[in-house]
């Protein structure tokens, strides 16, 4: 179970790393940062997607995905709500 919480916890400090370098710095497209907000959650879920392919271990893959899903949503939710009282 320690290796899972290494697992989803190092995949947490990526997605607000990367959430942070997008809110910090500011596009050149002028593309709003929320939109990209979506390909971060999605390359979390498909992170721990992969890392399941390769270490075929059924037991304990939702619980996982479940994790690393809520959590990133949660850190992308918080950005998401700092970006918009930014203005």
């Amino acid at each position: 179970m320690k290796n899972q919480w290494i697992e989803i916890v190092s995949i947490w400090v990526v997605v607000a790393f990367l959430t942070i370098v997008l809110v910090v710095q500011v596009l050149p497209t002028g593309q709003e940062v929320e939109a990209t907000f979506g390909a971060i959650l999605a390359g979390s879920i498909a992170t721990v997607s992969l890392i399941q392919l390769f270490r075929a271990e059924p037991k304990g893959f939702v619980r996982r995905l479940i994790y690393v899903g809520g959590g990133s949503y949660l850190i992308l939710a918080i950005a998401t709500a700092y970006v918009l009282l930014r203005g």
